[in-house]
Formats: C-alpha cells, structure tokens, sequence
C-alpha cells in the first residue's frame, strides 16, 4: 500500500519524505486555505511539493461545471508529469473524467460516499477513486465496510481505478486501509507520526542505552 501525506505544508511535506515512506501527495483547497501564505500561486505550490516528492499529487479543480473544469485541469496537468487532477464526484465531474481520460490526463475522483458512485467513477476512467472514510464515520457510519465493497467491486470487473482511502482520523485506520486491500491511504502528517510511535519502543530503547551505557564501550 502507498502512503501519500494529506496537506499543503512544504516543511511537513519534506520531514515525511525524508523519512523514507512517502509515495506521493493529496490537497485540496481547504488545507491550501489553512496555510500561512494563503496569497502563494496555488499552481507554485503544487510545482514545488512535485519537486520534493517524486510521486503522485493530487491538486484539485475549484470549477464545478464540465467545460471550466476541463479548462482547470489541463492547466494544473501542466504544472508537472506527476499531477493528478482531483474531480468532484459530480455528473459534470464524470463527464470530465471521461473526457481528461481520452487525453490521458489522470483524474483523481474526490468526494465519494458510496459505492455505487465508486462504480460510476471506475466505469468514466478515473486513475484514482478517493472514498472519504472519516467523514462517513462522523456520521455514524461504516465508512471502511464502503472500502470494502469498493474493493470487491473492482476486482470483480478488473478496474484499474486504484482505491485511496481518504479522510483518515486515527492510525488504525490507516490500519484498516491496508486490511481491506486500499491501493492507497492519504494521512494527515500528525497521524503518520502516530504511527512509529509506541512507548514499548521507547522503553525498550532507553533499556538498551543504559544498558549499554554501564558496559563503558563505543562501537
């Protein structure tokens, strides 16, 4: 499973790759607007986080009807070769979809709650199906039985749309994201410091070290 790291901030963005486990990037208009250089050109930030992270980023139209996002989209593609357009999952949304497909321009469908919209996504040639599994579960939902069936629906068919399971809350999701089979988990930079962290692994650290310490020797 690839990790990509959910946000807009460069130095986060380059901590996380430093570690060594990131495969690419997702943001969305919210975690742009949460930034302190809220006036930054939306497409420098997209080129400079592409030339940290040598993997997919996501950068997401703001249009909602089918010919502006289509406008949107082939410019943001320009940005890098590793962008991938996020789509509203919208009729209009499917639409371009299809339509960015033809000119191979990969399409990350944003926004889905069912599976059944998951399906429609898969079928209009979306590279990337993002099921938003947290917001799912605020509402007293199931949002990984979602996944789930995704999951099953896909293979199925044979769908190529690869499964990001978005809109992660907690480490055992991320957990869960690599149970039911999700190509893709996109975690918050808090979160993918959750989990490396255990105080077993802390404890037994610090035991090695003064342990060690007692014997007097260096290596």
């Amino acid at each position: 499973m690839e990790i990509f790291i959910d946000t807009a901030n460069i130095d986060e963005i380059k901590q996380a790759n430093n570690w060594g486990i990131i495969d690419g990037v997702t943001t969305n208009p919210s975690l742009v607007a949460k930034e302190k250089d809220k006036g930054k050109d939306f497409k420098a930030i997209v080129k400079e986080i592409c030339e940290i992270v040598n993997g997919d980023v996501s950068a997401e139209v703001i249009a909602t009807s089918y010919d502006e996002m289509v406008e949107e989209a082939r410019v943001l593609s320009k940005v890098h070769k590793n962008v991938v357009v996020k789509i509203p999952l919208i009729p209009d949304g499917l639409k371009t979809v299809k339509t960015l497909a033809k000119e191979g321009i990969r399409a990350n469908v944003t926004l889905c709650f069912s599976a059944n919209q998951a399906l429609l996504a898969a079928k209009a040639g979306a590279y990337i199906i993002s099921p938003f599994v947290g917001r799912l579960d605020d509402i007293g939902h199931d949002g990984s039985e979602m996944v789930e069936e995704i999951r099953e629906i896909y293979d199925n068919y044979d769908f190529k749309t690869k499964i990001l399971f978005a809109s992660v809350r907690h480490a055992d999701h991320v957990k869960q994201a690599a149970l039911l089979g999700a190509d893709i988990a996109t975690v918050p930079f808090k979160i993918i410091e959750q989990l490396y962290k255990h105080p077993l692994t802390d404890a037994g650290l610090k035991q090695f070290l003064d342990d060690w310490a007692k014997l007097g020797q260096k290596i």
